[in-house]
């Protein structure tokens, strides 16, 4: 058989190469698919029209709705709007605060939506587990709601990347990054890329999620999670995926110690101090989402997420997007209700119209 971008003709129908050509040529049928990780193009790694300045700080403040976010670099913060120092190394949100609740929901020194790992699943990792952590970083300055987090070529992997964190009229951040890999170093073909999110001393470590174990069927019910322990039954996969091929002795084992579940709608949140925080992805992302009991601290859960770029190309952009909702805790049934429009928003068909700006209810 031969196949041509998802359409197969068998040998005995093949058509001439200038019917093929001329096939292409009208738009009809594509020899050369996008990428199902292909980049939106939307930030200054990719996007040549988008206007920034550099910060003159290694922090930006941006707030709105009830929400305040301090996105920093990976660079020493101290003072200034932070209540707590902030260490070198850690990089995202280092600060999120609600009108609700004035304290920090992440766990100072560290960050939330903190890039963290970049890995191929073989060992080259251990020449440096953090490398997002020691490259240099230049925080941009966007407009008055939005800043990103750039990164040159990394040492070790060489993957250029973006990351661009706006605040939404509601509070809720989209964070949308962007990366690209500047030489074929990834040895197992694919992008491994790892998140995390330091709590700060929640009732309850637990995350909650719609999922089912993997031996059943179905749309799945509500889970509570919390792992035994650091690197135990640490990652829920989307339906339908497998992990990709990583070596014994994997030093990152949020990485690779799947759970017995995998979860049927894309998105989790855990509950700190009467606030929840959610985080919602789109389904065509295939995020597998993370979690670990003490990753910030014995009394310090990590949120998590990871992402692969399978059949990564050199000089290829490739990007995912997601938000994370901060609202006052009342219920389970509240949390969705907030959650939703921005799932739909996130999970909209293109020819359902443009992204709009939601609003948590």
């Amino acid at each position: 058989m031969v196949w041509y971008d998802g359409l197969r003709w068998s040998r005995r129908h093949l058509m001439s190469s200038a019917v093929v050509a001329a096939i292409v040529a009208s738009g009809l049928v594509s020899l050369h698919a996008e990428h199902p990780h292909a980049a939106p193009r939307v930030t200054s790694l990719t996007n040549p029209k988008v206007r920034f300045r550099p910060a003159e700080a290694h922090h930006v403040v941006l707030t709105n709705g009830e929400v305040t976010a301090v996105i920093v670099d990976n660079a020493a913060v101290t003072g200034g709007p932070l209540k707590a120092d902030h260490r070198a190394g850690y990089n995202g949100v280092a600060q999120l605060t609600h009108r609700r609740r004035p304290d920090n929901i992440f766990r100072a020194p560290y960050a939330g939506i903190n890039y963290e790992h970049i890995h191929d699943g073989t060992l080259a990792v251990s020449r440096e587990k953090f490398e997002p952590r020691v490259s240099p970083m230049e925080l941009r300055i966007v407009d008055r709601s939005t800043v990103e987090l750039y990164q040159p070529p990394t040492k070790n992997w060489k993957l250029e990347s973006c990351g661009r964190y706006r605040l939404l009229e509601d509070g809720a951040i989209e964070y949308t990054f962007e990366c690209i890999p500047r030489a074929r170093t990834f040895r197992h073909g694919f992008i491994g890329l790892f998140w995390a999110s330091y709590i700060d001393r929640p009732e309850d470590k637990a995350i909650h999620f719609r999922g089912r174990r993997l031996e059943t069927v179905g749309a799945g019910e509500w889970i509570k999670w919390l792992p035994p322990s650091h690197g135990v039954a640490s990652t829920h996969r989307p339906e339908g995926s497998r992990l990709p091929k990583v070596v014994s002795g994997f030093p990152l084992t949020l990485v690779n110690h799947p759970s017995r579940f995998v979860y049927t709608s894309p998105w989790y949140y855990g509950v700190s101090h009467g606030m929840a925080l959610a985080q919602v992805f789109r389904d065509r992302d295939r995020i597998w989402m993370a979690q670990s009991p003490t990753g910030g601290g014995a009394t310090n859960p990590a949120w998590d997420f990871q992402w692969f770029v399978p059949d990564y190309q050199v000089n290829q952009a490739y990007g995912f997007v997601m938000r994370v909702v901060y609202v006052p805790y009342k219920s389970r049934e509240q949390v969705t209700r907030a959650v939703r429009p921005h799932l739909e928003s996130l999970n909209r068909s293109p020819e359902r119209g443009d992204r709009r700006e939601s609003r948590s209810r």
